[in-house]
């Protein structure tokens, strides 16, 4: 910590600091331990009288992304510390956590990482302007005056920052805006990953948790949505602390901060994230508490609730019905007058960006499929599915392709909606939307996966395997179909929910809640951990709405609104064998398939990790500048061979990397990038597909730069994927159809390219000269009408061209848990090494500065 910083936070800073964070969490807590008992009693109720909710007719992956890498490449790198751009390799392994290392050969060297970041609860920006809006709004009075030297300058054109409301910031910039693009995408989809960190598997804990924050929140006369609901436990409570604690310090520092106006907003960036370590260290440790002791009651609570689960459910029913009466006839008014009209506006605000996301999560399977089909027809049978299905294996977690479906839902807007209900963000809604559309992705492509992998015994050359192929697609499209409007329709209630009730709660909160005090004596002491008054009134306030909720949900399906299905309409299960496998490990095609040695170096596994996006750079050596190797190195490790000769010292300011970027883009133009494709590369333990091995990057060795990777697919002229109410057609035989994606380029060495009459695409252009072509029949659409195999309900629903020629890859597993690592301080950069998940946070302090990161 800087000295700056020191000054302001002194002892009884932090003392009070401890202490302030000390009573939130201890509100906080007693709020949890009365939740944890009423999830506990609604979690073993669930069990005891089971679930009467839809069957889900696509299969669930247990472990989607087990030693695989998301993506991997290298970009700028901005330390504060001493102001210095630094080129970094960026991994991005399964956990989505965001890795840099000093360089590749750090990486495949295993050495520890300069900086490790959970992106959790930041947001993604691409313009220096927005950053700085962001950050005087955060200092209100301290304006650099116009003119003057920002916080920091970006040598390029294209910007990423990583803001945060109280954490520190990260500060990156990449050559072009191809890899921009690219690179927000992966960033998006970490923050994505990592806010969503409440594990949903949990079902008392978690739920135990949310009603906890919701209370709590309340209790403060805070309603409706909260942005900062974002990581695991632990963070969401600092934020929850930083959310009271921070306007008090502003008020108390922002007055004594000195220098300039960028100066003062750079020292206030830095506090706060002195004092989001310190709360997040003390809130671990205390949290961490709190549930151990509930843990050690639960066996005896559970007992208890088994044992008088009729009583506990009578004495809960008895209160509900005093409460509902007094309740009631006021709540009714309530939504009558103010929630009823807007229903159907908040519903249709909703529809239309998320149906068009799923629309388009079809859309891109369908392609992805048909492509593969196509390029089987053309270039060989089985050899060439297996390099096909460990791509489409991961399609889910593609934040390029999977861009164009999360990009529907930035056009949800509530306009005036949104401010007469109190949701503050739409955000909530968009990133719940989004991770159902992934799950329903991968759900889709682990379905086509098991059936095909089923049918390969069965098979009698390449026709019956295309036939195959595209009998399997349309059966998991009649089946996403049916999940899809399944998830929506959950979706569209929750989402209606979290609208109204906070809204309702907040209208009668000044009629109702003094009220409800007296309502505790009907409650037998025996049964208090389990029957709350608090969650009883907002039961019988969720009621009052839900029946208005479900009629618009219904009557949107019953017409037929973006592809809703009916409750009635209930497919009939006609894949039994397939449910009888239920959810299941990934099928690793590589393995069954290729004929790799075992007896492969660790060091060469982690160089050919098989990764889910094409990397932009395959090495660091296309950056202007490079590292030297020996700056890698910790004491007692192995000396690496001798360069030739000395590594040329990296450009200190940003006058010397932007004439380093000109030089390098006008001088060495010529030089060809070599590209990584996505799926071809070993698995990590056995064998693999075929592939190239890359030679380690030589420290200074700096070859030119190369445009943005962009795509591993054939690119030709595509047939339209098939729209609502269309018949199924049946085997297309060697006939497929193969998609282009916009923007994408075609490589060199085309040995044949495809040309398939279809209804256009945007960007996509038939290639000429083709050698071969192939009409495709559109698979089948979803129907509007009722399935043939479609049956009465006997449930409810629940409540709430071408190919590139293969080119190796970074083999990037996450990092190693559960030690500490540490490399001595590089004062060139002024970093420090960073501590390995999942340990706790921990600050590492030097001179140089922190670069550890939860």
């Amino acid at each position: 910590m800087g000295d700056v910083v020191s000054t302001h936070l002194d002892e009884g800073r932090r003392q009070h600091i401890a202490e302030r964070t000390g009573k939130v969490l201890g509100e906080f807590c007693r709020c949890y331990k009365e939740q944890f008992g009423v999830a506990l009693f609604n979690s073993v109720r669930y069990e005891i009288e089971g679930n009467g909710g839809p069957q889900a007719q696509l299969l669930h992956r247990k472990v989607p992304l087990e030693d695989h890498v998301i993506y991997s490449g290298n970009l700028f790198h901005y330390i504060e510390e001493n102001k210095k751009w630094r080129n970094r390799f960026c991994v991005v392994p399964h956990n989505y956590g965001l890795v840099l290392y000093e360089n590749k050969l750090a990486y495949e060297r295993d050495l520890p990482p300069r900086v490790l970041i959970n992106s959790a609860g930041y947001k993604i920006l691409t313009s220096v302007d927005q950053y700085l809006e962001l950050v005087n709004s955060s200092l209100p009075g301290v304006t650099p005056k116009l003119g003057q030297t920002p916080i920091f300058k970006c040598p390029t054109d294209f910007p990423l920052i990583l803001w945060h409301p109280y954490a520190r910031h990260y500060y990156f910039c990449v050559m072009t805006g191809k890899e921009q693009e690219k690179w927000r995408a992966v960033f998006q989809d970490c923050v994505r990953h990592c806010n969503n960190g409440i594990s949903e598997d949990s079902k008392v804990e978690a739920p135990a948790f949310t009603d906890a924050v919701r209370m709590y929140r309340q209790s403060k006369e805070q309603y409706g949505t909260w942005d900062m609901l974002c990581g695991n436990e632990t963070q969401v409570l600092s934020n929850l602390v930083m959310e009271e604690l921070l306007p008090e310090l502003r008020n108390a520092i922002g007055p004594r901060l000195k220098g300039k106006a960028q100066e003062r907003q750079r020292t206030w960036i830095q506090i706060s994230d002195a004092v989001y370590r310190m709360v997040y260290e003390q809130t671990n440790a205390q949290y961490d508490a709190v549930m151990a002791k509930c843990e050690q009651e639960r066996s005896q609570m559970e007992s208890t609730i088994r044992t008088d689960m009729d009583q506990i459910i009578t004495s809960k029913e008895h209160l509900a019905s005093k409460i509902r009466a007094f309740v009631l006839p006021k709540a009714e008014v309530c939504v009558r007058n103010h929630v009823q009209p807007y229903i159907s506006s908040i519903l249709e605000a909703l529809m239309t960006p998320t149906s068009q996301g799923f629309a388009e999560v079809r859309e891109v399977f369908f392609k992805e499929v048909t492509d593969m089909n196509m390029n089987i027809v053309n270039e060989g049978g089985l050899e060439k599915l297996v390099e096909y299905m460990e791509k489409l294996s991961h399609l889910a977690f593609h934040p390029v392709k999977m861009q164009s479906c999360y990009e529907k839902m930035d056009q949800l807007k509530l306009e005036g909606l949104q401010q007469r209900f109190d949701v503050t963000s739409t955000s909530v809604f968009k990133q719940r939307a989004q991770i159902h559309m992934r799950q329903q992705m991968d759900d889709a492509v682990y379905t086509f996966e098991t059936l095909l992998h089923q049918e390969l015994g069965k098979l009698q050359g390449k026709d019956d395997l295309c036939k195959s192929i595209q009998r399997i697609l349309e059966r998991v499209l009649k089946k996403y179909d049916y999940d899809s409007s399944t998830v929506r329709k959950k979706f569209f209630r929750e989402a209606l929910l979290q609208i109204t009730i906070p809204f309702l709660l907040k209208k009668l909160a000044p009629t109702c809640k003094g009220e409800l005090a007296k309502f505790q004596e009907l409650i037998f002491e025996d049964f208090a951990s389990f029957i709350l008054v608090e969650n009883t009134y907002e039961e019988v306030v969720l009621q009052s709405v839900m029946k208005d909720i479900m009629q618009a949900v219904k009557e949107a399906a019953v017409q037929r609104k973006h592809n809703l299905y009916r409750d009635s309409m209930v497919m009939h299960n006609s894949d039994p064998n397939l449910h009888l496998l239920g959810e299941g490990m990934p099928i690793d095609w590589g393995d069954e398939h290729s004929a790799q040695a075992e007896g492969e170096p660790q060091a060469d596994r982690r160089r050919r990790a098989k990764q889910v996006v094409s990397v932009i750079q395959d090495d660091e050596g296309v950056l202007p500048y490079a590292v030297g190797a020996e700056a890698l190195l910790q004491p007692g490790s192995p000396q690496p061979p001798e360069l030739e000769e000395p590594p040329p010292s990296s450009p200190d300011g940003v006058e010397e990397i932007q004439k380093a970027l000109a030089k390098e883009s006008h001088g060495d133009a010529g030089e060809v990038e070599e590209r990584l494709r996505n799926g071809t590369d070993a698995k990590r333990e056995s064998g693999a597909t075929e592939e190239v091995a890359v030679a380690a990057p030589v420290p200074g060795d700096v070859p030119s730069q190369g445009p943005a990777g962009d795509g591993d697919r054939v690119h030709c002229a595509t047939a339209a994927s098939p729209a609502p109410g269309a018949e199924a057609v049946s085997g297309a035989g060697d006939a497929a159809a193969a998609s282009a994606v916009p923007g994408d380029e075609g490589p060199s060495g085309v040995e044949a390219q495809l040309a398939a009459p279809a209804s256009p695409v945007p960007g996509a252009e038939s290639p000429s000269g083709a050698s071969v072509q192939h009409t495709t029949p559109a698979s089948p659409k979803p129907r509007a009408d009722v399935p043939p195999e479609a049956k009465l309900p006997h449930g409810t629903p629940a409540p709430l061209g071408t190919q590139a020629p293969p080119a190796p890859e970074a083999k990037t597993p996450s990092p190693s848990t559960g030690s500490v690592c540490h490399q001595p301080s590089d004062k060139e950069t002024g970093e420090e090494v960073a501590v390995t998940p999942p340990q706790p946070p921990s600050t590492t302090e030097s001179g140089e500065g922190v670069q550890t990161e939860f």
